[in-house]
């Protein structure tokens, strides 16, 4: 099975190795047909802390590091 792959913004790099990645998708309601955006926040490991608040990153499925963080950082 392959890796997911997200891009998003940071939205939050307070704590230690850990960056909130917020993630925007556009689709199309069934009914209406109705372009909708959702967004969705993910918590990202970040070993090196080299990720500040407002950079666009990429994240990808990893096993899970802690209770909320199942991805990673790519770039």
């Amino acid at each position: 099975m392959t890796k997911k792959i997200l891009k998003g913004v940071v939205t939050s790099a307070k704590s230690n190795k850990t960056i909130v990645v917020e993630v925007t998708r556009k689709f199309k309601h069934p009914f209406y047909e109705k372009i909708i955006k959702r967004t969705k926040k993910y918590h990202a490991h970040d070993e090196a802390n080299k990720f500040k608040e407002g950079e666009k990153v990429s994240i990808i499925e990893c096993k899970p590091i802690s209770k909320k963080k199942t991805w990673e950082v790519m770039k």
